[in-house]
C-alpha cells in the first residue's frame, strides 16, 4: 500500500488503545502514541530509498517490528520511565506490524518471516497502487480512531 493506507490500517489498529487511554484519563498521552504510531509506519518502506535493501525484505519482517519496539521503548525509557517504556515497545512493534497487514493485502504480499522462511503471505485483494483502496483504509483508520477517542471520552 501506499501512504494512506498505512496511516489507515495503523490509526485502525491503535483505536483501541486509543479508547482506553482516553478513558483512563489520559487524552494527551492518546494522541501522542496515536501521532507515533502514523510516524513508524512508513518506516518499513525506507527501503524503497536505497539499494542496499531489497523491497518488503528485512524491513517488512516480524524481527524488524521487534526491533523498532526496543528502539522505541528504550527512547520512550529515556524520557519517560518504564511505563513510557512499555508503551513505546507497544507503539513501535504496532506500527510496524500494521505496515506488514497492509502489504499483506496486495499481490506482491510480504514475508514476515524471512530469513527464516521465504514463504511469501499475500491476500492478494488489491495492488498496493490503487488509489481508492488507499483512500478507503485511510478514511476508515481515521473513523475507527474517531470512534474510539469519542468512545473513550463516554466512557470515562
Amino acid at each position: 500500500m501506499y501512504q494512506p493506507g498505512h496511516c489507515g490500517v495503523a490509526l485502525a489498529l491503535y483505536a483501541p488503545i486509543c479508547c482506553v487511554l482516553v478513558a483512563a484519563g489520559s487524552p494527551t498521552f492518546a494522541l501522542l502514541g496515536g501521532g507515533v504510531t502514523v510516524a513508524l509506519t512508513m518506516i518499513p518502506d525506507l527501503d524503497t530509498r536505497t539499494n542496499r535493501l531489497r523491497h518488503r525484505g528485512a524491513t517488512h519482517t516480524v524481527a524488524f517490528a521487534g526491533a523498532v519496539g526496543v528502539l522505541s521503548a528504550l527512547v520512550g525509557g529515556i524520557f519517560g520511565g518504564t511505563t513510557v517504556a512499555e508503551f513505546g515497545l507497544l507503539v513501535g512493534t504496532l506500527s510496524i506490524v500494521s505496515h506488514l497487514l497492509a502489504d499483506v493485502i496486495t499481490p506482491m504480499g510480504v514475508r514476515p518471516f524471512w530469513p527464516l522462511s521465504e514463504r511469501t503471505f499475500t491476500l492478494d485483494i488489491v495492488p498496493a497502487s490503487d488509489f481508492r483502496a488507499n483512500v478507503l483504509l485511510f478514511v476508515l483508520g481515521v473513523s475507527a480512531a474517531g470512534g474510539a477517542w469519542t468512545l473513550g471520552h463516554l466512557l470515562r
